[in-house]
């Protein structure tokens, strides 16, 4: 090997994915180490100081602080075997389906309540469930459009749930861009490996919009619901909009008359009948929800019950994101499917419970506490590394309002080999696979959005926390035959990725509705 790769040093106690415990390179990654090597040092320095400039350079940001920051990219993609893949995709698949069950029967009948799954004390004290939802019943029964689970793989390398993502999940434009910059910096490494494609991704999107559009409607007006340039994930938004050749809308586009949403044009109103938001639950319709908000549209709510227009995804989805819920989720695959959860979730403890916080309260120094409606890895207190201080405050905390958290053990997230100054260290990471559901299907986009920590032994992976990122390369199975590109006929064969909010620098938030674009969407991924 390289001196570059022959110096990597595996942390201990965690699954490195490139190297077993002996510092023996996995199959996966036997030919990008081979690809590596064939790569003059110089040269190497040179492609990753492209990387680091690229997404500056087009416009590639998210917002922290009110400042647009490049999405850090590392140079070394993360390999994903076929057979892991498998069960990735099967676990996915079937949290998709029991969680749709679940919202189906907490805004309907309420069948799990009465049969004792779940309190319902825990589902009508969560900040994300919404009573303006009930009996909203869906089109072709579908309220996560698109869902975002978030994994871990612990130290003995199995993929487990760390959360779910069912309101406004985003990333998944870092997955799009990260696979055009890596194939164009490792040429000739990822020309050595049978990579499955995610450039279809919007047409797929786009294919699910259109099936849930209201009755009777065959060729839907779709539009994208940013809640602003200001908005730490306007660029997604604007990337999506523009990939399914949508328009890219604000709620004061937007105007609801007698049930029915319409877009203002420079040729006067145009119907609407599907649209996808990125604004919370919170601004959506400020006759429902928040008075003062200007992101979204009144009477939307009303006009979805009506069904003249489709909300994707559906009002009402966080109750299935609350962290407490998550707890439970086991339970509802039994439940609903009849089967055992393909992906484990992490041990939790339930601070609401008595039992559960004293053990807790006593171990606060050893666990992850999170706060349940949390995002963004915000909020978030890792014991080891709190002082006593922070974890006297949060001892208050937890006894003021036991049920906004819960508390984990401390896993070791899997590392990846990650340029850092130059070298090669150990950094954790998580995936994020993306999964759209059109009513008939839910499928899996192959790889997912691979976030990292890039601050040694930092485990939190989120961007808003100083994250980076990496291409996720699922490889074909070998036996299987030479996978077929869709035609995409919403995708340019060559996009600009240029998407560039104004300047935080020159323009600070200076109006209520620049502040809540800010805060209505979620944006940090």
């Amino acid at each position: 090997m390289s001196a570059w790769i022959d110096d990597y040093r595996p942390g201990g106690g965690v699954y490195d994915e490139m190297f077993t415990a002996d510092r023996q390179v996995r199959p996966a990654y036997e030919q990008v180490v081979g690809g590596l090597e064939r790569i003059d040092p110089t040269e190497m320095r040179t492609r990753v100081e492209f990387l680091q400039h690229i997404y500056a350079d087009q416009g590639v940001t998210f917002d922290i602080g009110g400042q647009e920051t490049p999405f850090p990219l590392d140079l070394l993609p993360r390999i994903i075997q076929p057979a892991d893949w498998a069960v990735v995709e099967a676990g996915v698949r079937q949290r998709v389906a029991a969680q749709e069950r679940f919202l189906a029967d907490v805004y309907g009948e309420g069948d799990l309540f009465r049969d004792g799954v779940i309190p319902r004390q825990v589902v009508t004290s969560s900040h994300h469930f919404h009573r303006a939802a009930a009996g909203l019943r869906p089109v072709n029964d579908v309220r996560i459009h698109v869902a975002g689970i978030d994994l871990i793989r612990d130290p003995e390398g199995r993929f487990r749930v760390l959360e779910d993502n069912f309101r406004v999940p985003s990333g998944v434009s870092y997955v799009m861009t990260n696979r055009r910059a890596i194939t164009s910096a490792l040429p000739e490494v990822a020309g050595e490996h049978r990579i499955r494609p995610v450039q279809t991704y919007p047409s797929r999107l786009r294919a699910a919009l259109t099936a849930c559009a209201p009755r009777g409607i065959d060729d839907p007006t779709i539009v994208v619901l940013t809640p602003g340039v200001y908005n730490s994930a306007y660029f997604e938004h604007a990337l999506l909009a523009r990939m399914m050749g949508v328009e890219l809308v604000e709620g004061r586009d937007l105007l609801c008359q007698n049930g029915h949403v319409s877009v203002r044009t420079t040729r006067g109103l145009s119907p609407v009948h599907v649209i996808y938001r990125r604004v919370d639950d919170e601004y959506l319709d400020p006759s429902q929800f928040r008075a003062d908000s200007l992101l979204g549209v009144a009477g939307l709510i009303n006009a979805a019950r009506r069904g003249n227009v489709t909300i994707a995804n559906a009002v009402g989805n966080g109750v299935a994101d609350d962290k407490l819920v998550y707890t439970y989720v086991g339970d509802l695959i039994r439940y609903y499917l009849g089967q055992e959860p393909v992906l484990p979730g992490v041990d939790t403890w339930r601070l609401e419970e008595p039992a559960h916080r004293e053990e807790v309260l006593d171990r606060l120094d050893e666990l992850v506490v999170k706060p349940v409606d949390g995002s963004g890895g915000k909020g978030i207190s890792i014991g080891p590394a709190s002082s006593r201080a922070e974890l006297d405050a949060l001892r208050q905390r937890i006894i003021d309002d036991p049920r906004g958290w819960i508390a984990q053990p401390v896993v070791q997230l899997s590392t990846v080999p990650t340029v850092i100054d130059g070298t090669l260290a150990p950094r954790h990471v998580d995936l994020r696979p993306f999964a759209i559901n059109d009513g008939s299907d839910v499928w899996v986009l192959p790889g997912g959005l691979t976030r990292v920590a890039l601050p040694e032994g930092e485990l939190i992976v989120n961007s808003s926390q100083g994250g980076g990122s990496k291409d996720t390369w699922v490889l074909e199975d070998d036996s299987a035959p030479e996978p077929v590109v869709i035609p995409n006929a919403f995708v340019p064969e060559s996009i600009s990725l240029s998407v560039q909010p104004p300047d935080h620098n020159m323009v600070e938030p200076h109006s209520k509705q620049q502040e809540q674009q800010q805060q209505g969407g979620a944006g940090g991924c």
